[in-house]
């Protein structure tokens, strides 16, 4: 689970952006909404996180930071160094770092730190944070990058700290004893999660990586070199992943067989170029391939693997534009996945980006956030919790599009 996080210049996000998800102790808890952070706080963060506004106006970019991260912390080592991070600072010519911080809960599920367990320490909320530096036209390198503690009481304490310098200082839970040489060689637009990851076996290492590891989403990183560059999985890596995993054939028919009463079933059939989905269709003889099936249908089909992820192990779903041509009525179904322990026992959370004002009436306010930019393109990230006067029984879909929580297209 997330629990917090914050962006400064990075892509349209200029100003420094926090997304407290925190609930107040005297919300109730309806429907299973809300999960308590394994922290022995008490806290609690809603299970489905939506961010509505208009077109272009920095919600995806709110997605991409928690994906870069999940990237930057597992595989930026395995990039060329003579290729340059694939991320952006805000385009008004400023030098200023870029920074994202993210503070998660790692469960049992997830193991522990060093050799604790869970069961010896009730601590479990770490706060992640990285801060990349470059003049302009020069290449973007780590200015920081620390991981941070943060017991239910007291103080946060360091797990790890990394500066420009190139010094890095570990702590009892993350010991670099005896990997001088390794981290002398410690590339400045690598993470040291990364490096000790390919290089060196490190106990403590493989927890971050298994948080990072369990963030699926449809959003990249967009890269300036135009041989890289790519804004969607390939149709066919999406098959392969089908093929791959028996299990989540069998899980997409069963939800086919309630979002869509035309389908009977999907399969997978043999192509020249690998396997291919197809439909069996009530009333028809011959099943349909996966390119002559509506586009609400396939783009159900492109982005269920993120969901059926998330909620297999425990992890995040950041689905971007989760509406595109999918009808308004299936969505609250897929929040129900998430805030139902038969679907989600893992505790999965989800963060999605939309369109789809409706949506609106199947949340609660704590689940709501906006993305609104100013004059000067800068984005500005706001949860319906944080404005006045904002009542639970309150008709969210209306007041949105009257324009009473901003975010809306201005026309005319």
């Amino acid at each position: 689970m997330i629990s917090r996080l914050e962006i400064e210049n990075f892509y349209s996000i200029r100003e420094r952006q926090v997304i407290d998800l925190c609930i107040g102790a005297k919300v109730p808890d309806e429907e299973g909404r809300f999960a308590t952070i394994s922290d022995g706080s008490g806290e609690r963060v809603p299970k489905t996180v939506a961010f509505f506004g208009a077109n272009a106006s920095g919600k995806s970019n709110v997605l991409r930071a928690i994906n870069f991260l999940s990237w930057f912390l597992e595989d930026s080592l395995k990039r060329s160094p003579d290729d340059p991070l694939p991320v952006s600072r805000f385009a008004d010519g400023n030098t200023d770092p870029i920074r994202i911080e993210v503070g998660f809960d790692l469960d049992a599920a997830h193991g522990s730190m060093g050799e604790r367990t869970v069961r010896q320490t009730t601590a479990s909320r770490y706060i992640y944070e990285l801060r990349l530096q470059g003049g302009e036209g020069e290449r973007l390198s780590v200015l920081s990058e620390e991981l941070r503690e943060k017991p239910a009481t007291g103080k946060s304490r360091r797990v790890f700290k990394r500066t420009a310098s190139g010094e890095i200082q570990d702590s009892v839970d993350f010991p670099l004893k005896g990997l001088s040489q390794i981290l002398s060689k410690l590339r400045p637009d690598a993470s040291l999660t990364a490096t000790l990851a390919q290089v060196a076996e490190h106990a403590a290492t493989k927890v971050i990586l298994n948080w990072a590891r369990n963030i699926s989403t449809n959003i990249f990183n967009v890269s300036d070199n135009p041989f890289e560059r790519r804004t969607e999985i390939h149709e066919q890596e999406l098959f392969k992943y089908y093929h791959e995993h028996p299990v989540l054939v069998d899980d997409i028919n069963h939800v086919l067989g309630r979002v869509d009463l035309g389908i009977r079933s999907m399969s997978l059939t043999k192509t020249i170029i690998g396997p291919e989905p197809q439909f069996q269709h009530l009333g028809l003889t011959k099943p349909l391939l996966f390119l002559f099936e509506s586009e609400g249908t396939r783009q159900f089909v492109r982005i269920y693997p993120y969901i059926w992820e998330a909620l297999q192990y425990g992890g995040i779903a950041a689905i971007d534009e989760i509406d595109a041509k999918i009808h308004p009525t299936i969505l609250p179904e897929v929040l129900r996945w998430f805030h139902e322990v038969k679907t989600n026992p893992h505790g999965a959370q989800l963060w999605i980006t939309g369109q789809s004002a409706s949506l609106l009436e199947d949340m609660r306010k704590e689940e709501i956030f906006f993305t609104e930019k100013d004059e000067q393109g800068r984005t500005k990230v706001y949860g319906l919790k944080d404005i006045e006067a904002v009542r639970r029984a309150d008709n969210f879909y209306q007041k949105y599009l009257g324009g009473v929580y901003g975010a809306v297209p201005r026309i005319g």
